[in-house]
């Protein structure tokens, strides 16, 4: 018997394409009720076009700037009222940016854009769902972070929010646990998505010829610990930092 989500209300940010997508489809055919945000809305308005086509969940594709607190403020109360709820149990903060550069060449601009998108969208988007979670006394919140955290030549900024995200995941699930939410981070390696397939040849070469598994990692992949973290299953599970990678780390 597989993780069920039955009935469960779920947020997932970024969810246009790549990992967010495959997010978006794993929750829903665990039976999770889905708000879906992105920027792309067209995009997105199809991602919910085929997951309701696939399954018998309610979604609602709405349009959420994560980096701006006003947006994540009226995209969170649109779709709780248009699925005639006061609360979501699920809150997957999947969307993320880019802007590489070198440090001596990286602009204020592409550092700004991408700490805005990456890391104040933690705060931006849990604010609007904690309330509700302490006052139900139930909370599952995933925070896809990177394993670039660690950090990696050109992506001073991304690195620096994706550690960011670690951190705050770890003192939300020093928080929140006595509320019986749990605070999760996922740090995926080289997965297949848009990103990623900008990668020069050469270069993606390498690094799956340093990955142990022999392969590049697949949206789903990241999707299935999603699933299983969001369930009832995780549920003593709070304040760890998974890393999705095939061994990439070793």
């Amino acid at each position: 018997m597989g993780i069920e989500l039955n009935g469960k209300i779920a947020i997932v940010t970024g969810a246009s394409s790549g990992i967010g997508r495959a997010i978006a489809f794993k929750l829903a055919s665990r039976g999770a009720n889905l708000i879906l945000g992105d920027v792309k809305i067209d995009e997105l308005r199809k991602v919910a076009e085929e997951i309701a086509k696939e399954t018998k969940v309610k979604v609602i594709p709405l349009y959420v700037n994560v980096g701006d607190f006003n947006s994540t403020k009226e995209f969170y109360n649109k779709g709780i009222s248009e699925l005639g709820v006061d609360y979501v149990d699920i809150l997957v903060n999947n969307a993320g940016i880019n802007r590489d550069a070198l440090f001596v060449k990286m602009t204020y601009e592409q550092w700004d854009e991408v700490i805005k998108v990456d890391l104040y969208s933690m705060f931006n988007m849990t604010k609007q769902v904690v309330d509700g979670m302490v006052k139900r006394n139930y909370g599952r919140i995933i925070n896809i972070s990177s394993l670039s955290w660690l950090g990696n030549i050109g992506q001073a900024n991304y690195s620096a929010a994706k550690a960011g995200v670690i951190g705050f995941t770890k003192t939300l699930a020093r928080e929140l646990g006595k509320y019986n939410i749990t605070v999760n981070a996922i740090c995926p390696g080289f997965i297949d998505t848009p990103m990623t397939r900008a990668v020069p040849e050469k270069i993606r070469q390498r690094i799956i010829e340093r990955i142990p598994m022999g392969r590049i990692g697949q949206p789903e992949d990241v999707a299935n610990l999603v699933a299983f973290l969001a369930s009832d299953e995780a549920s003593y599970i709070t304040g760890e930092v998974i890393g999705v990678t095939g061994g990439l780390v070793l």
